[in-house]
């Protein structure tokens, strides 16, 4: 069966070279289509705007006026302009609005389409001294002792302390007892007693 295999070769190629030849002619035909579409469409453009001009803005009649008549004119004309203004940043307004409400939605179905699956984190156990090394490189020198840096604090002190703020109480039985002779006779009999 070679010689089947040679004859099926040589069709296969030149139907693979056809499949080819067409595929090039219709992707030119499409573009030469998209071409005259886009042509049309910039003409018919250009149409509807001198239509569009032509309605709106008749042509000026300015010879035979007086400067009064001028002057009428042109504050017709003004005020056309204005309303012309308010009619254009309107339509600026609407169109920004559909902006920021085609992106939100864009952003609504991004959303719905798929979940971000946050990747599932490693604990990871580091000391201070290689944090360190991490974080400065070759500059960090020696080894960190953070407990060696904390205030240490005697328990004697914390009761006393306790003692202390349950004698307070209400301060304002403070300030009457200590009003007045008899609490400066106080404080001073503390102070001695104290000695």
């Amino acid at each position: 069966y070679p010689e089947d295999s040679e004859k099926y070769g040589a069709g296969l190629q030149k139907f693979k070279k056809h499949v080819s030849v067409t595929k090039k002619m219709c992707t030119m035909l499409l573009l030469q289509r998209a071409c005259e579409d886009l042509e049309r469409e910039r003409q018919d453009r250009e149409e509807e705007k001198g239509r569009y001009l032509k309605e709106k803005l008749p042509p000026l009649q300015l010879s035979g006026l007086s400067q009064d008549d001028l002057q009428k004119l042109c504050k017709q004309l003004h005020e056309k302009i204005d309303i012309v203004d308010e009619e254009r940043y309107d339509c600026e307004h609407k169109v920004s609005k559909h902006n920021k409400d085609i992106h939100e939605l864009k952003l609504k179905v991004q959303d719905l389409g798929g979940k971000f699956k946050k990747p599932a984190l490693r604990k990871v156990r580091v000391s201070a001294d290689e944090m360190m090394r991490a974080l400065l490189g070759s500059k960090h020198k020696g080894s960190m002792d953070l407990r060696a840096n904390l205030k240490s604090v005697k328990k004697e002190d914390v009761k006393q302390d306790k003692v202390l703020t349950s004698e307070v109480g209400d301060w304002r039985k403070n300030v009457e007892a200590m009003s007045g002779m008899e609490g400066r006779k106080k404080m001073f009999d503390t102070g001695g007693g104290a000695q």
